[in-house]
């Protein structure tokens, strides 16, 4: 098991926020190192519009960070509020059924939990 396991909370759709959640991510992983931290970002709300493929350089940078670990969940009750069908997405985005449920069952399992 990783030493650390975190986390983060992304639930709203806008550039500097999606820069914001990114940017810790890589900070997380550079400071700790991968092979220390088990990372997930969640993304529901209007956050999961960062998870569409259609936008290169989210998808790039979310490429670079699933090869470091992070692992990419997305609320489908979102998706289905905001009519994204789910071949709209980055291949590395993992559909959970409802985002809030994520969270509580990470916390539960002690996982930090991080909203940028």
């Amino acid at each position: 098991m990783k030493t650390y396991q975190v986390i983060f909370h992304m639930d709203e759709n806008s550039e500097g926020k999606t820069n914001e959640v990114f940017n810790n991510l890589r900070n997380l992983i550079a400071d700790l190192g991968e092979e220390n931290v088990e990372v997930e970002l969640l993304t529901n709300g209007t956050g999961v519009m960062a998870m569409r493929k259609d936008n290169e350089s989210n998808a790039f940078r979310i490429q670079h960070l699933a090869r470091q670990g992070v692992k990419f969940t997305v609320c489908a009750n979102s998706l289905k509020h905001l009519k994204i069908a789910t071949d709209e997405l980055v291949p590395e985005a993992e559909i959970v059924p409802a985002g809030v449920s994520e969270l509580v069952k990470k916390q539960a399992e002690g996982w930090a939990y991080i909203r940028p």
